[in-house]
């Protein structure tokens, strides 16, 4: 709020309330096929700190007022980490529950079962770019972005961003070696590479 405002705010209280009610999607037929979120989806620490830590950080620089990047990219920054990660979970969730036909995101490109890590299938994947939009419209409403060609930055450094992820989980995440990259790890470099991405392109446009 120090940052951004009361819009700000309802930016992330949205995400949280979101994020929240997808992962519930046809919960118990994800838990039956194994794939659902522990615990009932609820999150820990972990997870709070992969979805939030770029937003904290540009809400931060932005306060400081001593970086060489202007407020108003700061806070372009601070919407397309969030938009990014509800993307990825929006995309994730409802891929799981109404995924037909679910690709790794690497080649070959073979067919692998709903909730393989790494996997994408058509239906998550306009679902996530769907709801970054409507993200991206939201903080317009509350003016956190000034015209629809931030919106268009945001969905785009959204989807740049998940399909980093997914590929990333695709090709180390679990693997001899990179036991480190837990998925709360991914999850952070997902919206720090969101929120770089809408900055550079803001600070090109």
């Amino acid at each position: 709020m120090a940052a951004f405002g009361v819009g700000g705010y309802a930016l992330v209280c949205a995400y949280f309330i979101v994020g929240s009610v997808v992962t519930k999607v046809k919960m118990k037929e994800k838990e039956a096929e194994g794939i659902a979120e522990a615990r009932g989806g609820l999150r820990g620490p972990g997870s709070v700190w992969g979805s939030g830590t770029a937003g904290i950080l540009c809400a931060l620089a932005a306060i400081s007022g001593v970086t060489p990047v202007p407020l108003e990219l700061w806070r372009l920054g601070f919407v397309a980490s969030f938009c990014s990660k509800l993307s990825d979970t929006t995309a994730s969730e409802i891929g799981k529950a109404y995924g037909k036909t679910t690709y790794m995101s690497t080649p070959p490109f073979k067919l692998v079962p709903r909730g393989t890590e790494g996997a994408v299938s058509l239906e998550g994947t306009l679902a996530g770019v769907g709801i970054s939009g409507a993200f991206g419209l939201l903080a317009y409403a509350v003016g956190q972005l000034h015209g629809f060609g931030e919106v268009l930055t945001c969905v785009m450094a959204a989807f740049v961003a998940t399909t980093f992820e997914s590929m990333l989980g695709a090709l180390v995440q679990g693997k001899e070696g990179f036991e480190w990259l837990t998925n709360d790890v991914v999850n952070g470099v997902q919206i720090t590479l969101a929120a770089w991405v809408a900055i550079g392109i803001g600070y090109i446009a």
